[in-house]
């Protein structure tokens, strides 16, 4: 990008930051009334103008005033961005996280309500995933003459049950003696070890084992529809940009869609990303921008977060709270997942 004078940095921030605001494109006139440039009308114009020409601003139809084009949106995210999260916010933030049950499903109800209020933006939590699934508890409970339920605990408390149908009925204590003959020879197992040594068992024991290495596989797969957590999407939808029907449809399609998600956020935990229309990319996001982060502990289990809004976001506000957030939650998963 060409490097701007701290003018016309100045002026760029302005008429992002009016825009965001009012939705009304911002003309000198408004500018100059702020009183914050300290410039003439003219001077003012001229380096609208520069801004234009170098395809930072653009004027719609015949208005005089001008808005953000995407190129203008990323120099703002890149160059004059500030913390807009205040101390007290975060307290409360932090607060309300600490008060929370600790439930997974709470958490992320949580972080996609705190996300939505604080940055006025469309909210999603993906429910945080084992990188490498793990066995830590294995029980099976007689519960009719032919039937047992198996109870799996994989790492971090995730919980996944199936009910098996027997040939012939086996005693509670024997299926108790072949749970315990699980848990120690695959405590901690992922199911690359499980496979490896399946053929040592036989009998009902293999039966069991295999339907273990099914939900360790299952479990490393995409985020189902109940494990994506949303907020805010009818107060965004009411946005001037989302008026049209398919602006609208495009923005709750991105929210509905698990693989999508996890398209866009590719980069390291903590790190945030920050999508404007698409970037000619995502087809989906052409009149959406999109904040997003992972969070989570690298090779244990990691989530995605963020907000989507319109291209016309407050930025500011988003990228704090999606980081904040995103570190809050890391902190919940260690805690969960790291021993």
């Amino acid at each position: 990008m060409e490097e701007l004078t701290p003018r016309q940095q100045r002026i760029l921030e302005l008429v992002v930051r009016a825009y965001v605001d009012t939705a009304t494109p911002v003309s000198s006139k408004m500018l100059q009334e702020m009183g914050e440039l300290g410039v003439s009308g003219a001077t003012i114009r001229n380096e609208m103008a520069a801004l234009e020409e170098a395809g930072y601003l653009t004027h719609p139809h015949t208005s005089a005033g001008r808005v953000p084009t995407e190129k203008g949106y990323r120099y703002f995210v890149e160059h004059l961005l500030s913390d807009e999260l205040t101390p007290t916010e975060r307290n409360t933030i932090r607060h309300q996280f600490h008060q929370a049950r600790l439930e997974v499903a709470h958490w992320m109800q949580l972080a996609a309500a705190v996300m939505a209020h604080a940055s006025r933006g469309a909210a999603v939590v993906t429910a945080p995933r084992l990188e490498v699934p793990r066995l830590r508890h294995l029980e099976l409970i007689s519960t009719y003459s032919h039937l047992v339920l198996m109870v799996v605990v994989l790492q971090g408390g995730v919980v996944r049950q199936r009910m098996l149908s027997l040939s012939e009925p086996i005693s509670q204590a024997e299926l108790s003696q072949i749970a315990g003959h699980i848990n120690s020879r695959f405590f901690n197992a992922d199911a690359a070890t499980l496979q490896v040594h399946l053929q040592e068992s036989s009998g009902f024991e293999q039966e069991v084992l295999n339907l273990v290495l099914e939900l360790l596989t299952d479990s490393h797969s995409a985020p189902s529809p109940s494990e994506i957590y949303r907020d805010g999407l009818s107060e965004v939808l009411q946005e001037p940009e989302f008026s049209r029907l398919g602006e609208a449809t495009a923005l709750v399609n991105a929210l509905e869609q698990p693989d999508f998600l996890r398209e866009i956020v590719n980069a390291p935990i903590g790190t945030v990303q920050v999508v404007i229309g698409g970037e000619g990319r995502w087809r989906e996001l052409s009149s959406c921008s999109v904040v997003l982060a992972r969070y989570g502990v690298e090779g244990f289990a990691s989530g995605a977060l963020g907000v989507l809004g319109p291209i016309r976001m407050p930025y500011g506000r988003a990228i704090s709270t999606v980081r904040f957030v995103a570190d809050l939650m890391s902190e919940l998963v260690s805690d969960l997942y790291v021993e």
